[in-house]
Order: structure tokens, then sequence, then C-alpha cells
């Protein structure tokens, strides 16, 4: 088969990059409207559910080695210090411990990701691991970890990132220059003459709005077990990223990456920060390595508060200018985001700001400010969630300025093409999708009197509606590679490298490789999550896992089925076009006479597989694929105590084709069930005086419980995007959290007749906003 090499270009977290795509063989045509499809589209309970519900799903916490040894962390107290000394004899000396790491004894451990010695000398934050204590036991690592003697050289900190920016601020990290991210900041984006264009304005709003640092608090912490038999090293990882453990671990320990092998079966959440091995799995593997032994290093709640990675908190500046009519002349977007000590890139806040709304005269202003705290992590929708937020409560405040209903505003400046890159959108119904929700949630009658004040106006609750706008990727990309092969009984084995994080992966991809191959759903078996047997896959995030992965499915598949229809035509005597599988049968195309099962020809070759490969294509070119949507939110909010309680959120998502409707809905309601936490309650709280967190935990680090879900209402707009893919689908992972917290954060601002600043809208912030 001959093999070509295509550019392309892929978006990634609201980044884009250039990639070199080879592939062999072509893309089966895309599923358009008119495809008659048995499974996919359908509601499917998950292929791995009884696993999950009873226990039998493998976890890397459940992972448990013959002679395997736990590990826990000794971290550091100061925001900012230096190690000048550890003394490990006592905490050695301690029944079960097998050994104690730190800087003096294994300094030569770098973090490939941060090109860093994990045991570093100078500890930029408190939490920063200073020993990693190897014993029989949890509870004996643990208690040797009070043992170790360290004595540290206190440096100054700071951790608010204005004041960081400034010239005189201590240096997070003494031996660089300055707190920057680095040198290319600021960011600036400029299109037109953004001061021209509030000068032509007839109405200007000011705004500012913060956003918290969010902890990801994945059910499973980050963690790693490792084993090492002389020959491989085997990291069974709690990942988002199988082949990035592979890469990293090999590099980190000086081995081939065939000496590696990454494993990662079912994951207890990670949304965004569990890519690569983090720490915690380079120190698993580290230990395994060097002592011979298997070791299992799960990170605590704690540490996984202060180390694993946060929402970086930012704080954002707009200038919107409009004619009377709405207008907008002018959008000014000036960022400034809480990365901590050790972040290697800026979540840029500013997508919807370029492109969302139609204005000729844009500017935003990204700077990223290191800190003395713990580092920042991709979290669902990264920059886009804080952005949307803060852009759409500005947005609200124009409409208020102008006395304009907040929709009619957004429909007045409706952008039909990508302004930036000054090219159509392959499809947007975001037009269409704040018609429906409108609708749904009543818009017409936000303002009556019965609705907004419940008791009378003489009570003290008070309703309110707002809404907000969503646009994100999703359209994914190569590389991602699967195999598809038929066994001797007509039954299906898929193999891929991807990672199913908790979103269904599994049950979508059989879904599609039984639709293609012609052969009922409990016929095929996917096998994913392991570096040794299956094709490299892309990492799971960013909305891209089903765009990248069930295309490279769909394509092996309708290979093996075509071979396998090759091979029937040969054992009947007939031409193999004149042939289909259907539910497992061979079938007649033009009589429709059913001949037998596949399995009964395929039973005829003596142990023969059929086996077929798949690749992504490229993506589409001069159009840009986009999902869109819009969210409604209905809230109620008690004056007397500042209390807010979301009644009712309408969802209405455009992510193309909905390959499972059941998991499609799954995704969206945990993804506004997220935002309705970061936009009520979610903060992480730093002692200004110490730099320390002071509520690394699940009792004061407060989430949604279900007492806290409203009424969520989704319509799904069900329709392939034929530019996305070969299966007209978009990802579902990161468009329900984008929206949700300005449209809460609008509807507050509706029931209390005043614009909010930031977020969370806990009680004492409302009470602030209402003196």
């Amino acid at each position: 088969m001959p093999v070509r090499i295509i550019t392309t270009h892929l978006e990634f977290e609201g980044r884009v990059s250039e990639q070199r795509v080879v592939m062999e063989g072509d893309e089966p045509p895309v599923w358009g409207e008119d495809a008659e499809l048995r499974i996919v589209g359908k509601p499917t309970p998950r292929v791995d559910g009884r696993e999950r519900v009873t226990g039998g799903a493998t976890y890397t916490y459940d992972i448990q080695l013959p002679g395997q040894l736990t590990a826990a962390a000794l971290r550091s107290p100061h925001a900012h210090a230096r190690v000048t000394r550890v003394d490990a004899s006592r905490a050695e000396a301690m029944p079960g411990v097998r050994a104690v790491l730190h800087r003096f004894n294994a300094g030569d451990l770098i973090d490939p990701n941060r090109d860093r010695s994990v045991f570093a000398e100078e500890l930029p934050y408190a939490g920063a691991i200073v020993a990693l204590v190897l014993a029989d036991t949890r509870e004996q690592a643990a208690d040797a970890c009070a043992a170790v003697m360290v004595e540290y050289e206190t440096l100054p900190f700071v951790v608010d990132p204005e004041a960081a920016l400034q010239p005189e601020a201590p240096r997070v990290l003494s031996d660089r220059p300055h707190n920057k991210l680095n040198d290319e900041y600021p960011q600036t984006y400029q299109r037109g003459d953004v001061d021209a264009g509030i000068r032509e304005a007839e109405v200007t709003v000011e705004a500012r709005f913060e956003t918290p640092a969010a902890m990801h608090n994945s059910m499973e912490t980050h963690g790693a077990t490792a084993q090492w038999d002389g020959r491989t090293l085997t990291i069974y990882s709690s990942t988002q990223d199988i082949f990035g453990v592979r890469r990293a671990v090999a590099k980190a320990l000086g081995l081939h990456q065939n000496q590696v092998r990454a494993i990662k079966q079912y994951m207890g959440g990670g949304f965004g920060s569990k890519f690569g091995p983090h720490e915690s799995g380079l120190l698993a593997a580290y230990a395994a390595h060097r002592l011979g032994r298997p070791v299992q290093y799960m990170l605590s709640r704690e540490d996984e508060n202060v180390a694993a990675g946060h929402r970086s908190a930012t704080i954002q500046h707009f200038r919107l200018g409009a004619q009377r009519d709405g207008t907008l002349t002018a959008i000014e977007q000036r960022t400034v985001g809480n990365l901590g000590a050790l972040a290697g890139w800026f979540p840029a806040t500013a997508m919807a700001t370029k492109e969302l709304y139609q204005c000729a005269n844009v500017r935003t202003i990204d700077e990223g400010a290191r800190t003395n705290l713990g580092p920042f992590a991709a979290f669902r929708a990264p920059g886009v969630v804080e952005g949307i937020a803060a852009m759409e409560t500005a947005v609200d405040q124009l409409a208020a300025a102008l006395g304009m209903d907040p929709l009619e505003l957004r429909l007045k400046n409706y952008a039909e093409r990508h302004q930036d890159m000054q090219r159509p959108y392959a499809r947007k119904l975001l037009r269409e999708a704040y018609e429906i929700g409108a609708e749904r949630i009543g818009w017409a009658t936000r303002d009556a009197e019965a609705r907004r004040y419940p008791k009378g106006r003489d009570g003290t609750l008070r309703r309110g509606v707002g809404m907000a706008s969503q646009l994100w990727g999703g359209d994914g990309g190569p590389p991602a590679q699967a195999q598809a092969k038929l066994l001797p009984d007509g039954t299906a084995v898929i193999i891929t490298g991807t990672q199913d994080i908790g979103t269904g992966t599994r049950t979508v991809l059989a879904q599609i490789a039984a639709e293609e191959l012609g052969l009922p759903l409990e016929a095929v078996r996917v096998e994913l999550g392991d570096t040794e047997f299956g094709l490299y896959s892309p990492p799971s995030g960013g909305s891209m896992t089903l765009a990248s992965m069930g295309p490279a499915v769909r394509m092996a598949a309708a290979e093996a089925r075509k071979d396998a229809l090759e091979i029937v035509g040969h054992l009947v005597e007939a031409p193999a076009d004149a042939l289909d599988i259907r539910d497992g049968g061979i079938v007649n195309r033009e009589t429709g006479r059913e001949m037998g099962t596949l399995g009964s020809y395929l039973e005829q070759l003596d142990g023969h597989e059929v086996t077929a490969k798949g690749m992504r294509g490229p993506n589409a070119e001069n159009v840009t694929v986009r999902t869109f949507g819009a969210q409604f939110a209905e809230v109620e909010v008690d004056l007397g105590t500042g209390q807010v309680r979301v009644r009712r959120i309408v969802a209405v998502h455009d992510c193309g084709r909905i390959v499972n409707p059941l998991t499609f809905s799954s995704q969206i309601e945990g993804g506004i069930i997220q935002g309705l936490g970061f936009a009520l309650m979610e903060q992480r709280v730093v002692d200004q005086r110490f730099g320390t967190v002071m509520n690394a935990n699940l009792e004061q680090f407060h989430i949604p419980t279900i007492r806290d879900v409203p009424e969520i209402d989704i319509v799904l707009l069900d329709r392939p995007n034929t530019y996305a893919n070969t299966l007209g689908a978009l990802g579902a992972g990161e468009p329900p959290i984008i929206p949700t917290p300005g449209a809460i954060a609008n509807a507050v601002a509706h029931a209390i007749g005043r614009p909010v600043s930031g977020l969370p809208l806990t009680p004492d912030r409302i009470l602030d906003l209402l003196k």
C-alpha cells in the first residue's frame, strides 16, 4: 500500500500546530446526513459498565504486585526555600523502610517536561517534594516521612500575580531574571485600531473580572505503579497519555522506548491534569528501576491539591465600545494569569475575544506570571472557561449600558466568518442555539414581576435568567492509528493505544467498528490503554479522542470488511461487491438472500485472521471547524444570606454527529456540574502571609454534590459536520463547561440588579455586591 506524507494543522487546547501525517490507503467517505446507520447514533449503555459498577475494573490504585513497595513524600512547608541538608538516618532505620530518596542521593532524576531535577535544591512553592520514602506499607512510609530531618534556607516569596510582575518583586526562581512566564510575554494580539474604536463609540464599558484557582480533585489522584524486571519497565499509570508516559519515562531513566511499557485501563478522572507521567509516575518508575522491586506511588488528597496542578487564577480587564444601536466598535482584554512556579505555557483566555463577536478593532494582552505556588495544569478548556465568563459578563454590562436586551446585542454582532483567518466556519449553528435556548428557558418573560420576585418585592428571594455563548475546537486530528481483526468465528477485536478516561471511549469505538463491519455490537471488543500492543494514539484531552480515534477505527474496520468480503467472494465464487455483511451475516446485495454467517466462512480458512490498519487523515483546510453552543441559566438568590441556588440550566450544543446520545448527555451533565462548582463555590484559599494553601482537602475545598445539581435540559443538535472527519463528529468534553460559569454569573447579576466582578459567587461575595 503506497505511503503518503501530508501536512495538516491541528488545534489542541486552543493552540494550533502543524502536523506531518503519514497516510497508508484512503479513508472511507464521510457519513453524511443521509447515512443509514444501525448502531451509531443510538443510546447505548457502556460496554464496560458492569466492570465499573461491580468493582471489576482495575484502576492504578488496584495494582498489587508481589513484593510491592509503597511510597510517600515529604514536602516543603515553605513557599520558597533552599534545601541545605537532609538527614534520613532515623527514617531509614524504621521498620519496613527500604529507601529514602532525596536530592543528595537521587539528584540525577530529571523531569524531562520541566528540564529540572525532581529533587531540586531550590523549592519554589509549599508542597514541593523534598524526599520520597519507600516502605512495605503506606503507614510505614508516612511515619518515616516525619522522621526525615531537613534544614532549609528560607527565601523571599510572592504569591500575588500582579505583585509578581513588578520589577522589585522577589524572584520565584533565583536563576531567572524576572517572574514572567518567559521572554515572549506579554503577548499582544491586535487587529484594527482599538483606541480609535473606543473614541468612535457612543457607549463604553470597563470591567474587571477575577476567576479563582480551581483544583481538579479527580476521584483517583495522580500516581503510578511501576515494575522493572531487568529488561522492561512496566508502568501502570493514571494518565491521559500513555505514549507520553512511555516517552518521558524512557528519557528520564535513560532507556529505549521499547524498554518501557505504559498501561492505563481505567482512570478515575483527569480533566486535563494527567498528561504524561507527572512527577509521581517518574518517581515510581525511578524507584522501581533503582531498587529492583515494584513501587506504587499515589498522591494523597492533600498532595494532589498542592502539587498536581490547578486551573490558573486570572485577573481580566475589559474595555468595550459600541454605537447606540449596539454595533461593537472596540474590544480590549488584558489578562494576568497566576501560573504558579513551574508552568511551561499560558492558557490564553482570549479565544472568544478574538472571534466570538463581529468587531473590526480588537486587542488582547496576555501576561503569565510565575508565583511561589503549585504549578498550573490544563483543566477542561483551560483559559477559555475563564475568558468566556469574563467576556460574557462584560457583554451583559454593555447591554445594560445600552438599554438593550443581552441576547439581542449578541445577535447584532454575530460573526459569520473567522475574522482572524478571514475564512468561513465549516458550520455555525450558534444562532439556532440562541433561539432554542431562549425559548426553552423562557427568555421573553425573564423580567416578569411574578418570575423575578417569587415571594413578592418585600421578600428576600430574587430570581434571574442569564446566558453565555460557547466556542471550541473539537475536530481532532492525526496521528491516530487503529487495527481491526476479524477472528475465525466472525467476531472482531479493535486494537488502539488510546485511553478511556471515563468518557465512554470503549463504547463509542465499539459502536463505530460494529457499524462499519456490519456486526452486532456484542461481537466487537475494543482493546486499548497499552503501549505494548496498541497502535499510536494521541493524548485524551481537548475534546480530541472521538474525533481523532473514531475515524481511524472506522477506516480499519472498513478495510477489514472489504478484505473479508473478498475472501467470502472467492469461497462462494461471487464478486465481492455483490455481497454485504449485515448483523454478522453474509447477504446478497441484489436479492437480499441470507447466505450464512461471516464466521461460517472464516472458519474454513484454518485459523486465518483478517487484519487491517486504519489511521486518521488530515484536517480540512481553508475552513475553521468549531463546536458552538449556548447555555441559559435560571438562578435564585437570597438577598438576606447571599446564597445562590441554580434552578435550571438549558444547554444547546452543536458537536456534529452524536455517536452515542447516552454518553454524550453524560458529558454535558458532567461539564455543567463542574462549571457550576467553578461559578459558585470552588476556590483555592492561600494564606498570603506564608504562601501556603489552606484548603487542600475535600472538606474545605467545596465541590458540588447532588444537592447542588439543578434541572438540566439538554438539546442535541445531532447533525454531522462533514468537514470535520469521516464520522462528522466533534468532541464534547470541553464544550459543556465553557459557558456555564458565565451564564450563572449573568443570571445572578440579573437577579440582584448589579454586575458581578468575579467568581466564585459565594454568599460573602454576593453580600459584598449588595452593600
